[in-house]
């Protein structure tokens, strides 16, 4: 039943058929070629069991709340303040815009809307500042990576609801990661580019400065909201999405006035069709995760694994080769759907602290933004740029490889992962 389930499930996609239909379709298909003992009842059962949970409710609200800054062009305050705590080291510019996705990063919680956003401003300056597009686009694609690890992360969400971990452990393990893979993109561009002088602005003069601190203060202030909120216990990680929103729509309404009836209704618009695809996929994928756990792959996979080893840090290197491949051909929401019900098994047996293989996951998993062929942040900067996609696989490379470096050293240091929890 599991063969034909995933013969269906490649064959499916080979032919171009979406990755949400795909998964509901092969499920379907294993039951009716195989004629297993399970009915067809299953399948509206399992879609409407797998999205029945409140905690999924964060996931359009941070979307939403995302869209409103984007909207509200909450960016520009952003880069302002990293242009003014970055802008004067060799490559400016380029430090500039991984500090402003990690600021952006810490209210969209998407890595494709973190380079949308930072993207449209800084790619134009860069190249105006004599950069070259197809470097400013892979630094724009690589910082936007850190939308998906800095708290609050959709992927975070619903890889909690799917392993019954704490949102809020994983959101407060974040930050620590989320901040050290900043610094360290910051480091490697320095010296990439350690020879060019260029910064930003001119110095600032005093007045300027205070300027662009207190414009960026209410942007900031939302991520410590959040945090401090959940970590508080004021309120769930889903009414912290709600508080975003109703805060985002506050100081863009009436703090920044950048925000009008007319993008606020687009900003819905926008986050109603990404929910709609969102939860199809999370639908559909309850069908293919509920067969695979009925034919105990599970329990296989774990007992496989462990006969092999049972060191944590080399399953960890296994899981984390896994991992790279699932991401670099799925989007992230499919990756956690499937593969984490295969895991939870391998990661109990071996004594792997589940929030620390959270944050572990998606760090892993949004390395795949910025993977040939399919990583989304790729097509989304060289569209800005006005380049060819295909042009960014050698300037990309670098990046890629600190992201793996970066994630082999949390395998061996895990404390990094989890030190604030």
């Amino acid at each position: 039943m599991i063969l034909v389930m995933f013969i269906a499930f490649f064959i499916l996609l080979f032919i171009g058929v979406p990755i949400a239909v795909s998964l509901g379709l092969s499920g379907i298909a294993a039951i009716l070629i195989t004629g297993a003992d399970t009915s067809l009842l299953m399948v509206p059962q399992k879609i409407i069991g797998g999205l029945n949970s409140f905690t999924l409710l964060a996931i359009p609200l941070f979307l939403l709340a995302g869209n409103i800054m984007a909207k509200a062009k909450i960016s520009d305050k952003l880069i302002d303040l990293a242009a003014l705590i970055v802008g004067k080291l060799p490559g400016g510019l380029a430090h500039v815009s991984v500090g402003s996705s990690a600021m952006f990063g810490a209210i969209s919680g998407s890595a494709p809307a973190t380079t949308a956003a930072i993207g449209s401003i800084m790619i134009p300056n860069m190249e105006n500042r004599g950069y070259n597009k197809v470097y400013s686009a892979s630094v724009i694609s690589s910082a936007g990576v850190l939308g998906l690890i800095i708290p609050p992360s959709i992927t975070m969400v619903l890889y909690g609801v799917t392993a019954g971990v704490s949102i809020g452990d994983l959101f407060i393990s974040g930050i620590v990661p989320g901040i050290l893979l900043a610094i360290g993109l910051m480091v490697l561009n320095y010296f990439l580019l350690k020879k060019d002088k260029t910064t930003v602005t001119k110095s600032m003069e005093m007045g300027s400065s205070v300027k662009v601190i207190l414009n960026s203060f209410w942007a900031l202030l939302l991520p410590v909201i959040i945090i401090g909120g959940i970590y508080s216990g004021i309120f769930t990680p889903t009414e912290s999405a709600a508080v975003a929103c109703l805060y985002g729509i506050i100081i863009g309404f009436f703090v920044y006035r950048t925000l009008n009836f007319k993008n606020l209704y687009i900003a819905l618009k926008d986050t109603a069709q990404s929910t709609a695809m969102i939860m199809i996929l999370i639908g559909s994928a309850h069908i293919f995760s509920a067969i695979i756990a009925s034919e105990r792959v599970p329990e296989k996979v774990a007992g496989v694994m462990l006969s092999f080893t049972d060191n944590q840090v080399i399953i960890m290197l296994l899981l984390l080769l896994l991992l790279l491949i699932v991401g670099t051909f799925l989007e992230n929401v499919a990756s956690i759907v499937l593969v984490v019900p295969t895991v939870v098994g391998i990661l109990e047996h071996a004594q792997i602290d589940l929030v620390y293989f959270g944050v572990f996951m998606v760090i892993a998993l949004a390395v795949g933004q910025i993977t040939p062929p399919v990583g989304l942040n790729l097509f989304v900067a060289s569209e800005i740029a006005g380049i060819r996609f295909e042009s960014m696989v050698r300037q990309i490379i670098p990046y890629l490889v600190f992201y793996i470096i970066a994630l082999i050293i949390f395998i061996f240091f895990p404390g990094l992962l989890t030190m604030l929890i």
